[in-house]
């Protein structure tokens, strides 16, 4: 009696064993080993969140703008109007013969570079690109932005563009975004505690059809 007892009792408790296994496996993602932590779809490299930093928006990712197939310019939301034009750096308004004509391109883990174009007026040279390049020999903490000879593997030429709603957009640089200094035009600059007080508008003028120079 005593052994059939046991027998008994060992059995119910393989099955609640066999039951809270089963239960455990129910509960888990399909094709997502138990203890897996799911990913959180936060992106590696994306600018580190300080306070006043605006949010990374996944609707920029569908925006016809960031295509890399539209050129557009660019307008300080909070300025004069005037469009940002690159020549020997970026400025706003600037006249200086400058390229003011882009054209964002993703090139992945939302990162663009920025390429940038003349008029279309058939000069085969407003029709070769240059690109958007943070100035490595400007003194930290803050820094400009200069037009090179293009090349996405340059890190320093990987930029954010983030959707602020409404047309808008913040232009990023690892954990620095673009803003307006009195005195010092447009630079790259951390946030801090400071609210981002920059924001830029991009019309379309067009398809990114040119055909550069061999």
């Amino acid at each position: 009696m005593v052994t059939m007892k046991w027998v008994t009792g060992a059995a119910m408790l393989a099955c609640a064993s066999a039951l809270v296994g089963c239960q455990g496996e129910a509960d888990t993602a399909p094709g997502t080993a138990a203890g897996t932590p799911t990913p959180s779809g936060a992106v590696t490299g994306a600018p580190t969140p300080t306070a006043g930093a605006p949010a990374t928006s996944s609707a920029a990712a569908a925006d016809p703008l960031l295509s890399g197939k539209r050129e557009v310019t660019i307008t300080r939301v909070q300025g004069s109007g005037e469009a940002l034009e690159l020549g020997g750096r970026l400025e706003e308004g600037g006249d200086t013969g400058g390229r003011v004509l882009f054209v964002p391109t993703p090139i992945g883990g939302d990162r663009y570079v920025i390429r940038a174009f003349g008029v279309k007026d058939d000069h085969p040279a407003n029709d070769d690109p240059s690109c958007w390049q943070v100035n490595g020999l400007d003194i930290e903490p803050e820094l400009t932005i200069e037009s090179v000879v293009c090349d996405q593997d340059d890190p320093i030429q990987r930029f954010t563009i983030i959707a602020k709603g409404n047309g808008t957009y913040a232009i990023g640089s690892e954990t620095r975004y673009l803003q307006h200094l009195p005195g010092n035009g447009l630079v790259l600059k951390e946030l801090g505690n400071a609210p981002l007080n920059t924001t830029f508008r991009f019309t379309d003028k067009g398809p990114a059809d040119r055909q550069p120079l061999n």
